[in-house]
C-alpha cells in the first residue's frame, strides 16, 4: 500500500530536494586511526541484526491504544474538547497521538540516514567514515523498523513536522564537515533517543517496547560517535568559529523543542492552531516530557566544549541547564542492557515454550494407545 494513502495531511510532493554544498573527501591513509572510534567500528560490526529475525511481528497492536500511555499524556486532557469527546473519538485521539510521534520519529530516522551517508563523504578521516558507514545501515533499519509499525499496526502517518524539516535543511546544507555530526548526532539524535527512552520505560505494549529497545542499543552508539568526532576538533577551533558552532545549537535546541508538540495533532480534530498552542504550553504532562527531551543533548553539548556562557544562559531560560549533570556514559550503558536482559527474557521464554511442545510430542509417543 502507498504511504501515501496513509497520511493524515495531503503530502504534495513525493520527494524533498535539499541542494547540498561542501566537498568529497578521499583520505589514503587507511592504517592510522583513533582508537575508540575504531572500537565503535567495531561495534557497529558486531552489533548488525534483522529487523524481521529480532522483532517479533505476530504480536498484535491495538491501533487505539498502541502505547498504552495514559490519557494525561494527550495534551486535550482535561480541557473542554476532552470532555466532549465519547469514548470513540478519545480512541481516535489516542490512534493519532501515537502515529504522529512515531511518524516524527520515522522522517527523523531517515534524515539519520542521509546524515550518516553525507559524513561517510565529506569527513576527512577514515576511521570515522568507517564507523559512519555502519551508522548508515543502522539508520536504514531504523526507517524500516517505524515504516512497518506505521503502515501495518496504526495504518495511519504523519508528515515531517515543520520544525524538524527545518533544522535537517540546516544540517545538511551546511558545508562543513562537522555539522552534519552536530545537527544530527548530538541535537537531533539526542532528543530522539531521550524521546524513545520515556515511551520505552512506560509503555506495557511489547511490540513497541521491543522497537524502542533495539532502536536505542543502536542510537546510543551514534551518540558516542558524535562526542568523540567532535570533542578533539572543537578544542582546536576559533571563539568565533565556536560561537557559530553555539548559534547552531541554541536555535536547533529551540526548533527541536517546538517541534515535538504535535500541534498538526489537534488541527485535526478542528481545534485552531493558536488555542492548541495554548492547550500544549499548558499542560503538565507535556511540559514535563519536553524538558525530560534534553536530558540526553545538554551534557552531550557540555561534554564536546559548546559550554560557553550564552549557551548555558540558553538552557536555563528552557529550564534544561541542570541537566548538564548527566551521565552519558550511565545511560548507554543503561540502554544496552536493556537490549540485552531483553533478548535474554524473550528468547529463553520462547526456548521454554519450544521445550514444551517438544516433551508434549513425546509424552503423546509414549503413551500407550
Amino acid at each position: 500500500m502507498s504511504t501515501h494513502r496513509l497520511y493524515t495531511i495531503p503530502v504534495d510532493e513525493a520527494t524533498w530536494d535539499v541542494p547540498m554544498s561542501g566537498d568529497a573527501r578521499f583520505t589514503w591513509e587507511y592504517d592510522e586511526g583513533r582508537e575508540k572510534l575504531l572500537a565503535l567500528y567495531q561495534k557497529g560490526k558486531d552489533k548488525q541484526w534483522d529487523t524481521v529475525k529480532r522483532i517479533d511481528w505476530d504480536l498484535e497492536v491495538d491501533p487505539y491504544d498502541a502505547l498504552g500511555l495514559p490519557d494525561q499524556s494527550m495534551a486535550v486532557y482535561g480541557t473542554r474538547h476532552w470532555e466532549r469527546m465519547n469514548e470513540r473519538e478519545r480512541r481516535e485521539v489516542r490512534r493519532h497521538s501515537a502515529s504522529w510521534q512515531f511518524s516524527q520519529f520515522m522522517h527523523g530516522e531517515q534524515g539519520a540516514m542521509i546524515t550518516g551517508a553525507r559524513i561517510v563523504e565529506t569527513v576527512p578521516d577514515m576511521d570515522a567514515k568507517l564507523y559512519s558507514a555502519t551508522q548508515t545501515m543502522d539508520e536504514a533499519r531504523h526507517v524500516e523498523i517505524f515504516s512497518r509499525f506505521l503502515n501495518e499496526k496504526i495504518g495511519m502517518v504523519y508528515p515531517i513536522n515543520g520544525r524538524m524539516q527545518e533544522l535537517l535543511g540546516d544540517t545538511l546544507r551546511d558545508s562543513r564537515w562537522d555539522m552534519p555530526y552536530l545537527g544530527m548526532q548530538v541535537l537531533i539524535e539526542g532528543l530522539a533517543l531521550a524521546a524513545f527512552g520515556v515511551i520505552r520505560d512506560v509503555t506495557d505494549k511489547p511490540l513497541p517496547r521491543q522497537i524502542l529497545t533495539y532502536v536505542m542499543q543502536d542510537e546510543a552508539r551514534h551518540v558516542a560517535f558524535g562526542r568523540l568526532a567532535l570533542r578533539d576538533y572543537y578544542a582546536q577551533l576559533s571563539s568565533a568559529e565556536l560561537r557559530e558552532r553555539e548559534d547552531f545549537v541554541i536555535e536547533g535546541c529551540h526548533l527541536m523543542r517546538d517541534r515535538l508538540r504535535g500541534v498538526e495533532i489537534w488541527e485535526n480534530f478542528g481545534i485552531a492552531r493558536q488555542e492548541a498552542q495554548e492547550m500544549l504550553r499548558d499542560s503538565p504532562y507535556i511540559r514535563t516530557f519536553q524538558s525530560l527531551l534534553f536530558g540526553r543533548i545538554v551534557p552531550c553539548v557540555k561534554d564536546i566544549g559548546l559550554w560557553s556562557d550564552r549557551v548555558r544562559r540558553a538552557y536555563d531560560d528552557m529550564g534544561v541547564l541542570e541537566m548538564s549533570k548527566g551521565d552519558l556514559d550511565a545511560l548507554m550503558r543503561r540502554d544496552e542492557e536493556i537490549a540485552d536482559r531483553l533478548d535474554v527474557e524473550r528468547f529463553a521464554a520462547e526456548e521454554a515454550e519450544r521445550r514444551g511442545e517438544v516433551d508434549a510430542v513425546i509424552a503423546e509417543a509414549a503413551s500407550p494407545s
